[in-house]
């Protein structure tokens, strides 16, 4: 018999689903500002870094909110993988994903309002949001405000090594992203999680 339990409150679906339409239009404008063609680009340069501005100042305000909440509501503690037996719990949860879920195995771990994340969860959660993330939105407001960086650094001009640190850290979040969005099919049925982050319900 299926368990009905309400695992995520508003705020954090109101959080989530602004923060992938922020990730997602930084992402499209910071292609069309370092990549794409001039003759064909996803979007014009002028236009893109006019975007990518508004939306990067944007996410920022956004992640302070998520971060004030979190501590506000305790909600910070799911970020923290539970001892003991972090570490093979988190090998029994990447042994599924790697290949017990193609058998058939049932998910070693179940959901429950006290702890939403398995192990392995937390732990990336916690290193992208807690600390890949904060790097990426220091490193692009350093290039809004370049007179924040030092003049040299490491041997180079002092927006060199800022630069690779931004670039490296937001791919960093879109790998992040798109394993976030394969393991979102790998509920109940494949888009059951997504309804969860929608409702705010979990079944089992």
């Amino acid at each position: 018999m299926s368990e009905r339990i309400y695992l995520l409150p508003l705020w954090i679906r109101v959080w989530h689903w602004t923060n992938v339409l922020l990730i997602i239009t930084l992402v499209v404008t910071g292609i069309s500002l370092h990549f794409a063609d001039p003759k064909l680009p996803l979007v014009e340069f002028s236009l893109a870094a006019r975007i990518h501005d508004i939306a990067g100042f944007s996410l920022v305000a956004v992640y302070g909110l998520f971060v004030i909440a979190n501590i506000v509501s305790g909600n910070w503690w799911q970020y923290v993988p539970k001892p003991p037996g972090v570490l093979e719990r988190c090998k029994v949860q990447g042994k599924w994903y790697l290949w017990g879920i193609f058998k058939g195995e049932p998910h070693p771990y179940r959901v429950s309002e006290e702890q939403n994340f398995n192990a392995l969860q937390a732990i990336s959660y916690w290193v992208i949001m807690y600390m890949i993330m904060p790097v990426m939105l220091l490193s692009g407001l350093i290039f809004q405000f370049p007179q924040l960086a030092p003049d040299r650094l490491f041997g180079f001009d002092g927006l060199l090594p800022v630069a690779i640190v931004h670039y490296l850290t937001g791919a960093a979040i879109v790998l992040f992203m798109i394993a976030h969005i394969y393991l979102g099919t790998t509920g109940k049925t494949a888009t059951s999680m997504f309804g969860t982050m929608i409702t705010g319900w979990h079944e089992h």
